[in-house]
């Protein structure tokens, strides 16, 4: 049922008024309703809405879909609420026999666009829930993006176009998880969005892994990371760590071997007493990087053994991120979006002397590379939490204070041990024997 060709905004706005079973509503908070304006400017817009509403005062929003806890309103629970509330006033309202042959949908979203000092992080939800047949069973697909555009009034028109491609690519796409993920972000600008998580869920979509749908999203460029707990659960990487005590284990996705697990209980003890961290408000995960973009080809044993590593870590009681961190800073960068009080990354002893070695640098420029890459990655509270690794040329046991540093770098290296940016971890069995 899918079309070929990518058509542009108003033309997949006019297709789907045209439809004559596709009827629904929309509601909008924070952007206006950029969204419902492409169809209605895109002709016969009647034969497709049914309403359209915007709750922009607080007392309204809160009287309509309820309290948000945590005080947060561009959130994965307001965009279920408001999916839900919204939908189920379709077949209640909508019972006239000239409905029996519509297939209804609400589609949703909550924005925070760019402020006027624009100093916030602006970014949305978008959701639509959807029959595929007449009074059968509803679907939800919903998507958080943050919006990266240097003007309100561009992310506004972005965040419309990314409603009619979710609600296009629901109804026209669905039997192509790949088509319909790429459809998302058709005519929009590169570099104006970025799609960090996606979840598909509904009767329609029985063999739909969502897991698998949050990898192609980083493997395709559209997202840098994901996060995936013991409990099966795959959440949004602001949502599960804003203002937490951070510990993260860099793995790489082609690494041979993960680090002993004495090596992770050892940090984390050393965590939980060096930094008297309250456990209920501390995260530690293993992140899995992936460090390059993947064939069609790729995909189908790479993401495979992916989700096996991701499972078999989970099933382990571990959380996983997956990202495409390839170097340390970035990850760092990335983390600072979320406020943690503090992070510590572990790494091992011969991943540090990359970071201080100068074949890793343009030759002429090492130093202030290398001055650059550390300021990115000591931000925000940051040290490295460095383990022990036997060379497997040497056969040497390379640790903190034993791994080779130019001699252009060994003064930084210096500092940032002797003011605690840098610190070991003892391995248990090491503990034990002092």
């Amino acid at each position: 049922m899918s079309l070929l060709e990518a058509l542009d905004t108003k033309r997949k706005a006019l297709r789907i008024n045209l439809d004559e079973h596709i009827y629904g509503s929309f509601a909008e908070i924070g952007a206006g309703q950029e969204v419902a304006r492409n169809f209605f400017t895109a002709g016969a817009a009647s034969g497709t809405i049914a309403k359209t509403m915007s709750a922009y005062d607080m007392a309204f929003s809160n009287a309509i879909y309820g309290l948000e806890p945590d005080g947060r309103y561009v959130s994965q629970s307001r965009i279920l609420k408001m999916l839900d509330h919204e939908f189920s006033l379709l077949p209640e309202r909508l019972v006239d026999t000239k409905y029996i042959n519509k297939t209804f949908f609400a589609f949703a979203d909550t924005v925070a666009t760019l402020n006027f000092t624009k100093d916030n992080d602006p970014n949305a939800w978008l959701g639509i829930r959807f029959q595929l047949y007449p009074g059968g069973e509803s679907n939800h697909i919903m998507f958080h993006v943050r919006l990266l555009d240097n003007d309100s009034g561009l992310q506004q028109r972005v965040l419309g176009t990314l409603g009619v491609n979710l609600i296009y690519g629901a109804f026209f796409y669905r039997d192509d998880y790949r088509q319909m993920i790429e459809s998302f972000v058709d005519n929009v600008s590169p570099g104006s969005v970025e799609i960090d998580l996606i979840q598909v869920v509904g009767p329609d979509f029985p063999d739909v892994d969502n897991k698998l749908l949050n990898l192609y999203l980083i493997a395709k460029g559209y997202s840098s990371a994901t996060i995936f707990t013991a409990d099966g659960g795959i959440y949004h990487a602001k949502d599960y760590l804003y203002k937490k005590d951070l510990l993260i284990l860099r793995t790489r996705f082609l690494q041979k071997s993960l680090p002993d697990r004495s090596i992770s209980e050892a940090a984390l003890e050393q965590f939980k007493s060096r930094e008297k961290t309250d456990e209920d408000h501390m995260v530690f995960l293993t992140e899995l990087a992936l460090e390059k973009p993947f064939t069609a080809e790729e995909e189908k044993t790479d993401f495979t053994t992916i989700l096996d590593r991701i499972n078999i870590l989970n099933t382990a009681g571990e959380i996983v991120m997956v990202s495409n961190f390839a170097r340390h800073h970035n990850l760092a960068k990335y983390l600072s979006r979320f406020k943690p009080r503090l992070v510590r990354i572990m790494i091992s002893a011969k991943s540090l002397s990359h970071i201080f070695n100068s074949v890793h640098y343009g030759e002429e420029n090492y130093t202030t590379e290398l001055l650059s890459y550390i300021s990115n990655l000591f931000c925000q509270e940051v040290q490295l939490y460095v383990y022990p690794e036997i060379n497997n040329v040497t056969g040497a046991r390379l640790t903190l204070t034993s791994i080779p540093i130019c001699p252009e770098a060994q003064s930084l290296f210096d500092f940032l041990l002797l003011n605690n940016y840098l610190k070991e971890v003892v391995p248990v069995e090491s503990a034990n024997k002092k």
